[in-house]
Formats: structure tokens, C-alpha cells, sequence
């Protein structure tokens, strides 16, 4: 556990939160603080419980990918512990290979998949941009389904836990 994860894991705990067994990470949502803030409180209010990010950006990196029971410290746009969430799944599906069942699990837009394709196709091209790949269809993402463990403030209050 590197030094950053270990403070953090203190903050938490000294919060009464204790973390279950399990790799832990950081991660963040979004590429603006708006989106980032409005999936965090898609999260906090159960609604996204769901998230698919490039295997390429994983291997450009050169992070290990998550895998179930992988415990994630999410932080807000300004680094902040916003909340804590546990892998249940993971899976490399490729961007046209993407259920409807999975697009509506990210709990975005109108939770369609044509809604989920538009915004992400976007979100992926851009970061194909910033590690140098092609955006195509077949490109392999990372999909993975979660489970909550804990809302930090200030978006407790404001999924209204």
C-alpha cells in the first residue's frame, strides 16, 4: 500500500471507517469537475453502479487492472475522499459488444444505450487522443459493476443519506 493510499485509509478510519480485506486503490470519475461531481452523486444516490473505462489506458499506465473485491477510495475532482466502493465484476467487452443491461447499470443520461454510446464514444476518443490510440469499436474496455460502502461528506448529505 503506497503512502497516499495509507493516509487515506487512516483518514478513514479514524472517520469509523474501516475498510474490508482487499487491494486498494484510488480512482476518480469524469474528465470535469461537473461530470465528475454528478457521477459521484450518481453513486451516492444508488443509482450508477457501474463503470467501463480503455484497456488500453490501463496498459498505457501500466496499473493493474481491478478485479472483484478490489476496494476503491473514489476522490472528487480536488482529491478529496468523496466515497468507497467495492468491485463485484469485471469484465473486457469491446465498445460494440456493450449490453443495454450494462449502459443502464452506469446510471447515466436516460440510462439508454444510445445515450451511453454518444457520451462515451466522446470520452473515449479523447483519451485515445492523450495516450496515442485510434478510437474504433473494437476497442476493449473494462466493465466493471460495484457495490457502495461508504458516502462521504459532502455528498452524503447531499444523495440524501
Amino acid at each position: 500500500m503506497n503512502s497516499i493510499i495509507k493516509q487515506l485509509v487512516d483518514e478513514l478510519h479514524e472517520q469509523s471507517i474501516s475498510l474490508p480485506d482487499g487491494d486498494v486503490r484510488t480512482g476518480s470519475f469524469g474528465d470535469s469537475e461537473a461530470l465528475s461531481n454528478a457521477l459521484i452523486l450518481l453513486i451516492a444516490g444508488g443509482i450508477k453502479r457501474a463503470t467501463s473505462s480503455l484497456l488500453w489506458s490501463w496498459k498505457f499506465e501500466g496499473d493493474a487492472l481491478p478485479k472483484a473485491g478490489d476496494i476503491e477510495i473514489v476522490l472528487d475532482w480536488h482529491g478529496r475522499p468523496a466515497l468507497v466502493r467495492r468491485t463485484a465484476t469485471v469484465e473486457i467487452v469491446p465498445f460494440a459488444r456493450v449490453s443495454a443491461e450494462f449502459a443502464a447499470s452506469e446510471g447515466e443520461g436516460d440510462r439508454s444505450l444510445s445515450y451511453w454510446q454518444t457520451e462515451h464514444w466522446r470520452f473515449f476518443s479523447d483519451e485515445c487522443l492523450r495516450i496515442g490510440r485510434v478510437v474504433d469499436e473494437s476497442m476493449p474496455l473494462v466493465c466493471e459493476t460495484f457495490d457502495v460502502l461508504h458516502v462521504l461528506s459532502p455528498f452524503k448529505s447531499k444523495a440524501g443519506r
